[in-house]
């Protein structure tokens, strides 16, 4: 009478998931999964596969921009004349002024505002009494010279002043979750990411949970914006036409098995060791975590596993492998490891049981049994 009751306990007996020995052989169960013990040459490649370029050494500073006008740009010109101004200025009498010696009917001269004119996509512009003149390439300076020596003999020692009401050129796009996305326009400042960002009013999200992306041309470089704080040399100076991306990256985990908690981590973009992760859910439970049985579950990238286990490995529609990385904590060379080996967006962290705690969890419920038993027998008797 007892055995069908012991059986039955048995297969009552409650997990919160796979055993150590059922993990380890899950390649054997599914040849598509790989099982990996972390060892010191596996951590090593790991945080080196997954090291982002740092936007100083991948992009660098581009070339401060210079005040070059080029198509597109929008110019406002001024023009003064000496007395008596005849092309462009109006005289403003003096009059007679005594001892100054300035004779009556002496004047200053107003300065012309021409309307504003955009260098069309020859690089032109039209002047009054000069015809089209070539401005693309030239800075404000050199324009003013050029129109200066075209005037000199049509008007009374003429001054000029270019400017550039409007930079078309030279602009980056801030986009993402930025308070306002904008096109910024670069000067000879210099204009750096986090200027930009300003400009953009800042990111809405918390700086911890926050990724920029830089794209210049055909390169790509994302970096954690806690980073580009932090290291003063990733606040690289702007280039023309680069995009500013701020993306918002709520990275997280889930805890499972034998931890003192078990829940869905989030985590900051700037990263988290397992040493980490563990902490992070109050650590192993003594009375029930396997030490040998620490695993992370994650879709692997190819790319980021040695070459001799990846090319065996079956790979998932969208590219990736299916892997399990087990720790031994038992050894306490693992500590070290655990301090560096990453823990990445969507992984699963589980600790199974220690084998005892399955047969103590056996031997709990037939005590359970033996003294219901031994209680009804007495309340029948």
């Amino acid at each position: 009478m007892h055995a069908p009751l012991a059986l039955e306990a048995c297969t009552s007996l409650g997990s919160s998931g796979p055993g150590t020995k059922a993990v380890r052989s899950a390649t054997r169960d599914d040849p598509r999964i790989k099982v990996i013990d972390v060892t010191d040459a596996i951590a090593r490649q790991q945080i080196e596969t997954r090291r982002q370029p740092a936007l100083a050494s991948s992009l660098g500073d581009a070339p401060i921009m210079g005040a070059v006008v080029q198509p597109g740009d929008v110019l406002d010109i001024s023009i003064w004349e000496a007395p008596p101004a005849a092309l462009f200025g109006t005289s403003v009498g003096i009059g007679t002024l005594g001892t100054t010696g300035i004779a009556a009917g002496a004047g200053t001269s107003r300065a012309s505002e021409l309307p504003q004119q955009m260098v069309d996509r020859d690089g032109l512009i039209v002047m009054p009494f000069v015809g089209p003149i070539k401005v693309s390439g030239l800075s404000p300076l050199e324009i003013s010279n050029l129109i200066v020596s075209r005037l000199r003999e049509r008007a009374h020692a003429p001054q000029v002043i270019v400017r550039i009401a409007e930079n078309q050129t030279a602009n980056v796009t801030v986009v993402g979750d930025v308070a306002s996305s904008r096109r910024v326009p670069l000067t000879t400042k210099g204009e750096r990411l986090l200027d930009a960002l300003a400009s953009a009013g800042g990111v809405r999200q918390p700086v911890e949970k926050m990724a920029i992306q830089v794209t210049r041309g055909d390169r790509v470089v994302r970096e954690p914006l806690s980073q580009v704080i932090r290291e003063p040399r990733d606040n690289i100076r702007l280039a023309a036409n680069d995009v500013v991306t701020a993306l918002y990256q709520p990275y997280s985990f889930q805890a499972l098995g034998a931890l003192a908690k078990n829940e869905d981590v989030n985590f900051e973009g700037a990263g988290l060791t397992l040493a980490q992760g563990l902490a992070r859910v109050g650590g192993l439970q003594d009375n029930r975590s396997n030490v040998k049985g620490i695993f992370i579950f994650r879709l692997e990238d190819p790319k980021t596993l040695p070459a001799e286990i990846a090319q065996d490995m079956q790979k998932m529609p969208d590219g990736r492998v299916a892997v399990i990385y087990r720790v031994d904590m038992s050894n306490p060379s693992a500590l070290f490891i655990a301090q560096s080996f990453p823990i990445v967006d969507k992984d699963i962290l589980y600790v199974s049981n220690a084998p005892l705690v399955d047969i103590q969890k056996f031997v709990n419920m037939a005590s359970q049994i033996a003294f219901s038993i031994v209680g009804v027998t007495s309340y029948i008797k």
